[in-house]
């Protein structure tokens, strides 16, 4: 892959001139529909679904279920997630988070030891690490206020696969491969997701029949079909039977909540994304702005690779203390988003020689990554369109399965701040600020993301854990270079996250040359791993469609790095 972090011109709109020309743009259609998923088999239903008369909204369903059926190592009914829509007719703009909620007897040091240590695999392992899942009320929640068929039409591909069965592949068996021991410990989770508690042989048709009927209990009585009645007492039996702390009032009171999107222009380009408890949309907000304080296009490609570095290392650093759920914590949303913070953040920046992280205001000091969650992108006739981040956390988030359910709990209580300062499995540290309260909703760094400009829009994201809005940055800025779907995704990928004061990067994201640069410079240089073994890796799994108006042509690209598909077609 060639080294693509170079921006071709950018045009400088005012935010009046930029007004106008969206408006300009207003109204018209897409020549055609697009779908970009992790996995073909969601793409394919999403496409059914808008060839059956349905919208966006309820192909965002559709793909939502289905992944949770097909990759169950990365999302499902016992996970959450955000979903960004717009609809075309009256631009409205909304965030539906679903995101997990802690149970009301969860407690700040619940996951530490008598000596105040962090236990072990606490927040991640067992139905102690769930929070209360937020998948199933959204998919209602969407199907019944924006889509337009029922929710049986919606989740009848994900009953049919889940029912038929789907051949396990190569990554299913490495991702199960990686958390073998933890799958092994649970009876339940090892009877659908081994075989002979081993794992899948590849082209292994793994069947989930519980799942199927816990998806047509949905299908029959919507959201109170997975949290009341039966199924939620089996739930919470089983969960407290096996250590957890879940309660039919914690199942019967969730609840979604519709956000504002947190929105930010750059260059003439207007970039909308996930609010909180997502740190997405803040942390993205805030280091475009500081990029606005520089001409790009005027700098080597050194000074713009060191430049990005330094604008995402302030930016985490201000996640790590001031960010978690709006509901608990009073976020300074208007402060962190400003011209005039970015202004007083890139004042220490020196072209010459990197920051090193222990010169800024201190949160702590963490260490590891992750790569897991999925996303999707939907485009259809009418405009209307859908970014979603779903996940259920770790790697078959916490890897347990109430028996007779079918799915995964997820391991999202990790996601808080264990002890202030401590890093979770991804990495990051938080503050205060993300300490465990009972039903808090914890901090994510899922950042579904719409684009907008005088050329069109784009719909993008990524799984990928703390490098989730790293990779959504420098694909809004290949965007604004005038990139389609292929060269938002291929484009080669760099990160740096506060804590630990390393630059992560892809094998190709940099010549020889820039890296001997940044070295010169004070940064420490760290390039991914295959987690497999064998060599130089990637991460991240981005899904995106690209709306070029000027051209009328839709692009629409799923990330060579996973196994996804896309389409665009006639709808």
């Amino acid at each position: 892959m060639k080294n693509r972090i170079s921006f071709i011109s950018l045009s400088c709109l005012s935010p009046f001139l930029l007004f106008f020309a969206l408006l300009a743009n207003a109204g018209v259609t897409p020549p055609q529909a697009a779908i970009a998923t992790a996995h073909p088999l969601a793409t394919e239903a999403g496409q059914e679904i808008l060839r059956a008369g349905g919208n966006a909204f309820d192909a965002a369903v559709a793909v939502t279920a289905v992944l949770g059926v097909v990759e169950p190592y990365g999302s499902g009914l016992g996970g959450g997630g955000f979903w960004l829509l717009h609809r075309e007719a009256d631009n409205f703009q909304v965030m539906v988070d679903g995101r997990e909620k802690a149970p009301m007897a969860a407690y700040r040091d619940m996951y530490l030891d008598d000596k105040g240590d962090v236990i072990s695999g606490a927040s991640i392992n067992g139905p102690l690490a769930a929070g209360i899942p937020g998948v199933p009320a959204a998919m209602a929640h969407i199907a019944r206020k924006y889509g337009r068929l029922p929710l049986a039409k919606n989740l009848a591909p994900a009953i049919r696969l889940a029912r038929g069965g789907f051949a396990v592949d190569e990554q299913y068996r490495r991702y199960a491969e990686m958390r073998l021991k933890t799958l092994q410990r649970f009876p339940a989770t090892a009877k659908i997701f081994l075989y002979n508690n081993a794992v899948p042989p590849l082209g292994y048709l793994l069947k989930q029949e519980d799942l199927a009927n816990t998806l047509e209990s949905i299908v029959r009585s919507g959201k109170a079909g997975f949290y009341q009645g039966a199924l939620a007492n089996r739930l919470v039996d089983a969960v407290k039977k096996a250590g957890g702390i879940w309660s039919l009032d914690d199942l019967k009171n969730y609840n979604i909540v519709e956000r504002e999107p947190v929105r930010t222009e750059y260059r003439g380009m207007q970039l909308i994304s996930a609010a909180p408890p997502s740190s997405g949309g803040i942390a993205l907000a805030s280091m475009v702005q500081m990029l606005k304080q520089y001409d790009l296009e005027k700098l080597s490609t050194a000074d713009r690779a060191h430049l990005i570095i330094e604008v995402m290392r302030r930016a985490y650093r201000d996640r790590a203390e001031y960010l978690g759920d709006s509901d608990f914590v009073d976020v300074p949303v208007a402060r962190l988003t400003s011209t005039a913070y970015a202004r007083e953040l890139v004042k220490g920046i020196r072209m010459d020689e990197a920051t090193p992280s222990t010169g800024l205001k201190p949160v702590g000091r963490p260490s590891g990554a992750g790569s897991d969650t999925t996303h999707f992108s939907i485009l259809d006739k009418e405009g209307n369109r859908v970014a979603a981040t779903v996940s259920v956390n770790y790697l078959f988030g916490s890897c347990f399965v109430v028996p007779g359910t079918g799915f995964l709990l997820n391991d999202e209580m990790d996601d808080f701040s264990a002890k202030p300062g401590v890093a979770n499995a991804y990495g990051l540290i938080g503050a205060e600020a993300n300490a465990i309260e009972p039903g808090k909703r914890p901090l994510s760094s899922m950042s579904p993301t719409f684009l907008e400009d005088n050329r069109g829009i784009a719909i993008i994201g990524t799984p990928g854990g703390s490098r989730i809005i790293s990779m959504v940055l420098l694909a809004a800025l290949q965007y604004a270079a005038g990139a389609d779907a292929q060269s938002v995704v291929q484009l080669p990928r760099f990160h740096h996250q506060y804590m630990p004061d390393i630059v992560m990067f892809e094998n190709d994201a940099f010549s020889e040359k820039t890296e001997q640069e940044l070295a010169l410079r004070g940064h420490v240089l760290k390039k991914q791993m295959s987690p497999y073994g064998g060599g130089f890796g990637h991460y991240g799994n981005m899904q995106a469609i690209v709306w070029d108006k000027h051209k009328n042509k839709v692009t629409a690209a799923s990330d060579m790095r996973g196994i996804g598909a896309a389409v665009v077609f006639k709808q």
